[in-house]
C-alpha cells in the first residue's frame, strides 16, 4: 500500500503542475494558407475546447500566471495569457488549416462578432471532462456555450459545415482524482469514466455541426517535469505513463466507435501527444534535426524555490524565478508546457496525422 501512495503522490505532483498552470495563446497576426491547396476540404473556422494546452486567452488576468512576465517573451514579446514563452498547439494547428488563431470566447463581446470569422476557443486552462479544482468551465460548459452562440446564429450551419475543431482535455480530471483522495486501485475504473464522458462531449460537438474533429491523446505525464526532477531530468516515470497508456487506449476505442457511428463525410483523428512527446525526447529534438533541444526533459523557466514557480514573484516584487539562456533549447518552458520550439517539434511530428483531417 506505501508503494502505491508514493506512486500516487508523485502522480499527483505531475497533474498538480498542470492544473495549477494556465496555457494561453493569441492568434498569428497574418494569414496563413501555404498548405490548404493540398485540401478538397477548405476550414474556414477553428473551434477549440479543452485545457491548458488549447487556452488562448480565456483565464483570469489575476489569477494565471499566464499572464505574468517572462510568458510571451519569445512571442509577441509580451504576456498575452498563453502559458509558454511563444506560440502553442492551437498556433501551430490554425495555421496548418489556413486561419488565424481564433478569437477567445472571453474576449468576444470585446472585439466585436465581426472578429469571430475565425472562430472561437472555450478552451480554459485547469479543466477537464468533468469538474476539476477550480471553479472553471468543464467540457460539457464550454460546449452549451458553443452551443448558445449557435442558437443565436453567432454560428450559422454553414460556418460549421467548413470548420475543425480541436479538443485537448483529460489530465486535470486525473489530478483531481487523486486530490480528492482516490486510490490507486480505483484508477482504471475512473480513467475509464473519463474516457466515457471524453466520447460523449465529442459526440455533442459534431451533433452541433462541425464533422472533422482532431483530439489530443494525453501526453506522457511521466516525463514531465515534476516526475523527472528526481533523476535530475534524465529518466521518465514508467508507472504514470503505464496509467497514460491505458487513458490512450480507451480513447483509440472510443473515437473508432465514434467514426463508425458518424457520416462518411465526417473524420474524427487523434493527435498522439505522447508519441509525438516521446519521439522529440528520444531525437532531442525533430526527427529531421533541424530543431535541437540540449536536455528535452528539463524546463527553461523555474522557480528559485520551494513554492515558488515561473512567474513568482515575492512582496517586494523581486522575481522568484530563473529562466535558462535560450528558450529555443529547451523542450519544456515550465513545469507542465512546452516551449514555442517544443510545440513547433510536436507540429511536425504530427504533420502527417493532421493531413488526415483536412482531405
Amino acid at each position: 500500500m506505501d508503494s502505491n501512495k508514493l506512486n500516487l503522490n508523485s502522480l499527483f505532483k505531475c497533474f498538480f503542475f498542470i492544473l495549477a498552470s494556465f496555457l494561453s495563446v493569441s492568434g498569428h497576426s497574418h494569414h496563413h494558407g501555404h498548405d490548404s491547396h493540398l485540401f478538397s476540404f477548405k476550414p474556414t473556422k477553428l473551434f477549440v475546447f479543452g485545457d491548458s494546452y488549447s487556452d488562448t486567452g480565456n483565464n483570469r488576468k489575476s489569477q494565471a500566471s499566464s499572464w505574468k512576465f517572462p510568458y510571451g517573451i519569445t512571442f509577441p514579446g509580451k504576456p498575452t495569457g498563453r502559458f509558454s514563452d511563444g506560440r502553442v498547439l492551437t498556433d501551430f494547428l490554425a495555421k496548418f488549416v489556413g486561419v488565424k488563431s481564433p478569437i477567445p470566447y472571453q474576449w468576444r463581446k470585446v472585439v466585436g462578432y465581426k472578429h469571430l470569422k475565425y472562430g472561437m476557443n472555450f478552451a480554459h486552462g485547469g479543466t477537464g471532462v468533468f469538474n476539476t479544482l477550480v471553479m472553471d468551465p468543464n467540457m460539457t460548459v464550454q460546449i452549451n456555450a458553443f452551443n448558445n452562440l449557435i442558437s443565436h446564429s453567432v454560428f450559422t450551419p454553414k460556418d460549421l459545415e467548413s470548420a475543425v475543431a480541436l479538443v485537448t482535455v483529460a489530465g486535470n480530471d486525473y489530478g483531481a482524482y487523486i486530490f480528492r483522495n482516490g486510490t490507486a486501485e480505483g484508477f482504471p475504473g475512473f480513467i475509464t469514466s473519463v474516457v466515457n464522458q471524453l466520447y460523449v462531449n465529442l459526440k455533442q460537438i459534431h451533433e452541433l455541426g462541425v464533422k472533422k474533429i482532431a483530439v489530443t491523446a494525453l501526453e506522457p505525464l511521466g516525463c514531465l517535469p515534476p516526475a523527472t526532477a528526481a533523476s535530475s531530468f534524465q529518466q521518465c516515470n514508467g508507472t504514470q505513463n503505464a496509467l497514460v497508456n491505458l487513458h490512450n487506449l480507451l480513447l483509440q476505442q472510443a473515437v473508432a466507435k465514434l467514426n463508425n457511428e458518424t457520416s462518411k463525410d465526417s473524420n474524427i483523428i487523434i493527435l498522439d501527444l505522447y508519441s509525438s512527446f516521446m519521439s522529440v525526447f528520444k531525437n532531442k529534438g525533430d526527427p529531421l534535426g533541424t530543431i535541437k533541444f540540449e536536455n528535452p526533459l528539463k524546463p527553461c523557466c523555474v522557480g528559485t524555490s520551494s513554492g515558488h514557480s515561473c512567474g513568482s514573484v515575492n512582496e517586494n516584487g523581486t522575481k522568484m524565478y530563473s529562466i535558462c539562456g535560450k528558450p529555443e533549447s529547451a523542450f519544456f518552458w515550465d513545469d507542465a508546457h512546452p516551449t514555442q520550439q517544443g510545440w513547433q517539434a510536436v507540429y511536425l511530428a504530427l504533420k502527417d496525422t493532421l493531413h488526415q483531417l483536412i482531405y
